[in-house]
């Protein structure tokens, strides 16, 4: 085999010190899915306006608005007020809301204040729920989610701006 053949399946495994035009292993020359680019938001954080993301959102710190993306995690101590839409949902911290999504897992010490519409919901011990859950009809498609984002990733504010401000 030679070294300049070009890959069959574009799975082959390589090895040696990855030179360019070698394929790594798990790696296909296909285009990578919408979950492989992660956007976090850390806890010092705080955003009043609308996230739309094609990939997964990590969201520590504080948000005012609508997020959708492909994933959203709501990690343990942030603090989220608004509507979500996306493919898969976890909240560790305190939501409230809407939120829309096919897998919707609250877990550990989440606090959750609203509606929620998912084909699957799991809601772990020690949760807290209050309000209404119901079952989607049809399930969150990604292209819908994406299609309303003009860019791969941006921050939408409102008609009187976004604002994002660091909290020490």
């Amino acid at each position: 085999m030679s070294y300049f053949a070009a890959a069959k399946t574009g799975r082959e495994k390589t090895t040696g010190n990855g030179a360019a035009g070698e394929v790594r292993p798990g790696e296909t020359s296909t285009a990578r899915s919408s979950f492989d680019s992660i956007s976090t938001l850390g806890p010092g954080i705080v955003i009043t306006g609308n996230i739309i993301c094609e990939g997964s959102t990590q969201i520590f710190g504080r948000v005012t608005g609508d997020i959708q993306a492909a994933q959203i995690v709501i990690g343990d101590g942030a603090r989220v007020e608004g509507n979500l839409t996306a493919l898969e949902v976890a909240i560790n911290g305190t939501f409230k809301g809407t939120i829309r999504g096919n897998n919707v897992r609250l877990k550990g010490t989440a606090a959750v204040e609203g509606e929620i519409f998912s084909k699957s919901l799991t809601v772990e011990e020690n949760v807290q729920f209050e309000g209404m859950s119901r079952k989607l009809d049809k399930p969150i498609d990604l292209p819908a989610i994406t299609q309303t984002a003009t860019v791969k990733s941006h921050i939408n504010g409102s008609k009187a701006g976004t604002t994002a401000e660091a909290v020490a």
